[in-house]
């Protein structure tokens, strides 16, 4: 009998806010990059940008993907929880790594811009933007219909 089946309810709640929590910040960082990138490199607005920056990629994006991952390992391991042999939940975990990878991606970009580089423009931490949206999307789709 494993030890996390009486928690599994629990595990699940934990998952999703931590999921919600994650989201978030994968959308308003990128928003945050448009502004800052209209900004003049040492200004007062720049230098506000790269606290906000600093503080919702360590405070909350880094311990909400952290968390993420800690409790869908959790919830995987629970016995019956996870059937091994569907090809949706392979696909929702590579899709998982991509949204950790765009982390990392933006992690990089909140660097260069806290150095007051200005590689890109406005545009295209817009269109950076929509990326966690699809993957988002996808990823609920992969988890509620199970289409393979």
């Amino acid at each position: 009998m494993n030890a996390f089946i009486p928690f599994y309810p629990w595990l699940k709640v934990l998952h999703i806010l931590s999921v919600v929590a994650w989201m978030a910040g994968l959308l308003y960082l990128p928003r945050l990059f448009v502004y800052h990138a209209g900004t003049g490199p040492g200004s007062e607005a720049s230098e506000t940008f790269k606290l906000m920056e600093h503080r919702l990629s360590r405070v909350i994006m880094l311990p909400a993907m952290l968390a993420t991952w800690a409790f869908g390992i959790l919830l995987a391991f629970t016995p019956g929880v996870v059937d091994w042999t569907e090809g949706w939940l392979h696909a929702k975990i590579a899709l998982v790594v991509l949204l950790t990878a765009y982390q990392h991606l933006l992690g990089r970009w909140r660097l260069e811009l806290a150095a007051d580089k200005r590689p890109h423009g406005a545009r295209f931490y817009r269109i950076a933007n929509e990326a966690p949206t699809v993957l988002l999307i996808l990823i609920v789709i992969l988890v509620v219909v199970k289409p393979f």
